[in-house]
């Protein structure tokens, strides 16, 4: 009964995903794996413990080459990476021939900025804060000037080369990164 009951909820949800959702809907799953997946990228603040090693851990800032810069093993390359790909390298590097066994816990302390442009009252390069959403943002810039196109924006996300056109909604996510375009208005 529930093999059969699964196909039949699953084909009532179908003519919905197969209609054309708004490009928020689309963005609300790109915002989730995001979260989960966050790549590293210059600028971004983490904090790296070495277990039982004080004078290894500390708080590193990944730099223009894209790297941390980290005691005894040099350089690990951070940029477009996740925090858990960055940790098993650094505990391999420690493992060949420094320690036995290292345990290595990377946390990201802060992200990189975001931008945002166009129809604000003061645009410009701002910090980000987990879970920021569109007015959020658009309040660090200091609100919307009365030309504002508060109906659609468009966005360049950090791993992106064009940025799109997005209808605007309050649940809307910023990543780190991201640049921010509001357009004017056509009365």
């Amino acid at each position: 009964m529930i093999a059969f009951a699964l196909p039949c909820l699953a084909q009532a949800a179908a003519p919905e995903a197969a209609g054309a959702a708004p490009v928020s809907a689309t963005d609300d799953a790109a915002a989730a794996s995001t979260l989960t997946d966050y790549k590293l990228g210059v600028a971004d603040k983490v904090r790296i413990i070495v277990f039982n090693e004080e004078t290894l851990s500390g708080e590193f800032t990944v730099g223009d080459g894209g790297g941390l810069s980290l005691p005894l093993i040099g350089e690990v390359k951070a940029i477009g990476r996740s925090p858990r790909e960055i940790t098993k390298d650094i505990e391999a590097k420690l493992a060949d021939g420094y320690l036995r066994e290292p345990r290595v816990s990377l946390d990201v302390l802060s992200y990189r900025p975001f931008y945002i442009l166009g129809e604000v009252s003061k645009p410009g390069e701002y910090p980000y804060s987990s879970g920021l959403t569109i007015f959020n943002a658009v309040a660090r810039a200091e609100g919307f000037t009365y030309r504002a196109n508060k109906r659609k924006i468009y966005i360049k996300r950090f791993d992106e080369v064009v940025e799109r056109e997005i209808k605007l909604t309050p649940d809307l996510q910023i990543f780190p990164g991201d640049t921010v375009r509001i357009g004017e208005r056509f009365f």
